[in-house]
């Protein structure tokens, strides 16, 4: 099996011929109209073979129609249940098809039937969720950006180069100033152009899997692409061609991009320095920022390893300090570095929608307020900026702002019962609780709850207001 890809689980023969008994079942009582028994049926057929996507793809054309035919929901307190996450991804899977089959448009329940099955090794699943959650979300009114992020980063990680690089392509549509994206999607242009894989051939991912030639040519794309020699090549060849008309600056940043592809810090230093002389050279600030990124993605690489080392370890003291440290470090760091963009770009109201989110991580609440609220006049950060500056507003203690600016923001936001207005509603309730008004906190917590009953500690909050108990302490 080609290197990376070692987690995808195969079904055998044994359990496919098994699990067309559910299926076939599935599909003669849907005919019946009998829909919520036929969800049941294609649940159990995959949950011995998750890798049907013929079967996926009949139960998700099934619920449509039950969905048209007038199917009512399902219960709240069935769909609790589906929806609190397990440490069994298969599980998590089929409780998000589950929850899929009654509610087929929501795009929540697809990212999480997406991720679980990437991280089972359901591969032809997530291909499959992974492309109609993809036009789902480009198509709502409101498309979510961290939807796009997730599926790029696991279509990446499945090597599937053109759908990672249509998810970079819509994310980059709601944040066309980000210069990190305009990057990230000529790369994996360049992969998809010079991907050889044959699954767009094969039936499925099994099957360009099992093709033994088509391996052999995923796995030398992969070397040929990400081996250092390979890499070394591109460094020499660019650095050659920018050495022979070293006032062209496009060849100048082709050499940075070949140096940056390493993501080694001893050919990233030589990038920072030779941008840094380019921007001294020329004057042009754009130099001098992309010397900044580089520096923010080595602190970001880093980040990850501790963040990791730390969930490994959750309960190392030592390491959980070090991590804290480290962060706060981070976040100081590009502080500074945003800070001097925004100098030099002082209309680009992303880059104070930054500084306004590090600032308030930093616990600098009244320097993030005004920032914040200059970024919440742009229409694309305006929810997250909002909600962002109630919040610095309630810990620098002005909670009737707080209170005021939170409920502009529910009112004002159309979407109900997303991830954003999950959290409007929770800090909303933190706001009138901690101005006293417990039955208007109550009353938002309880919503909190309808949607997802496991949402950070909204349980605990509702008991103890509702048993008249003090209030609890702030928590992050």
């Amino acid at each position: 099996m080609a290197d990376g890809l070692t987690g995808y689980k195969e079904v055998s023969e044994d359990d496919r011929r098994k699990a067309q008994v559910f299926f076939d079942r599935a599909k003669s009582v849907a005919g019946t109209g009998n829909y919520d028994y036929s969800i049941e049926m294609y649940i159990q057929g995959l949950n011995i073979d998750p890798e049907n996507t013929d079967a996926h793809a009949a139960l998700r054309e099934m619920s449509l129609k039950r969905k048209v035919s007038g199917g009512k929901a399902m219960g709240m307190w069935d769909a609790m249940k589906l929806k609190k996450p397990t440490k069994d991804d298969k599980l998590n899977m089929l409780n998000a098809e589950k929850l899929l089959g009654y509610d087929p448009g929501n795009t929540d329940h697809m990212l999480t039937l997406f991720q679980s099955a990437h991280r089972e090794g359901c591969y032809d699943t997530c291909i499959w969720i992974g492309k109609i959650l993809m036009k789902a979300n480009a198509d709502s009114p409101k498309p979510e950006f961290n939807k796009f992020i997730i599926l790029r980063d696991i279509f990446r990680d499945l090597r599937q180069w053109k759908d990672a690089t249509d998810a970079c392509h819509l994310a980059l549509q709601l944040r066309p100033e980000d210069m990190d994206l305009q990057t990230e999607l000529k790369n994996l242009g360049a992969q998809h152009t010079m991907d050889k894989g044959n699954y767009g051939v094969a039936k499925s991912f099994r099957d360009s899997i099992r093709d033994a030639e088509g391996q052999q040519k995923l796995i030398e794309a992969e070397k040929d692409v990400r081996s250092m020699d390979s890499m070394q090549r591109a460094i020499l060849d660019a650095e050659n061609d920018w050495k022979a008309t070293p006032n062209d600056s496009g060849k100048l940043i082709k050499l940075i991009e070949a140096l940056e592809r390493t993501e080694r810090p001893e050919y990233e230093e030589r990038a920072m320095a030779l941008l840094i002389e380019e921007y001294e050279k020329t004057k042009q600030f754009r130099f001098r920022q992309r010397a900044g990124r580089v520096k923010l993605k080595q602190l970001s690489r880093e980040e990850r390893t501790k963040r990791a080392a730390l969930m490994a370890n959750p309960k190392d003291e030592a390491a959980r300090a070090e991590y804290g440290e480290f962060r706060k470090r981070q976040l100081t760091e590009e502080l500074e570095e945003l800070n001097l963009w925004s100098e030099n770009y002082p209309t680009d109201m992303g880059l104070k929608h930054e500084i306004g989110k590090r600032l308030f991580e930093l616990g600098q609440y009244d320097e993030a307020i005004p920032i914040l609220q200059q970024s919440r006049t742009d229409p694309k950060f305006r929810h997250e900026a909002g909600t962002l500056l109630g919040r610095a507003f309630l810990e620098a203690a002005y909670t009737d702002e707080a209170v005021d600016t939170l409920k502009g923001q529910i009112d004002e936001y159309q979407i109900k019962g997303d991830a954003r207005s999950k959290e409007m509603y929770y800090w909303y309730a933190r706001s009138v609780e901690k101005k006293g008004d417990n039955p208007s906190a109550i009353k938002a917590y309880s919503q909190v709850a309808q949607w997802d009953f496991n949402y950070r500690d909204v349980q605990a909050r509702i008991k103890r207001l509702r048993s008249g108990g003090a209030a609890a302490p702030s928590t992050p």
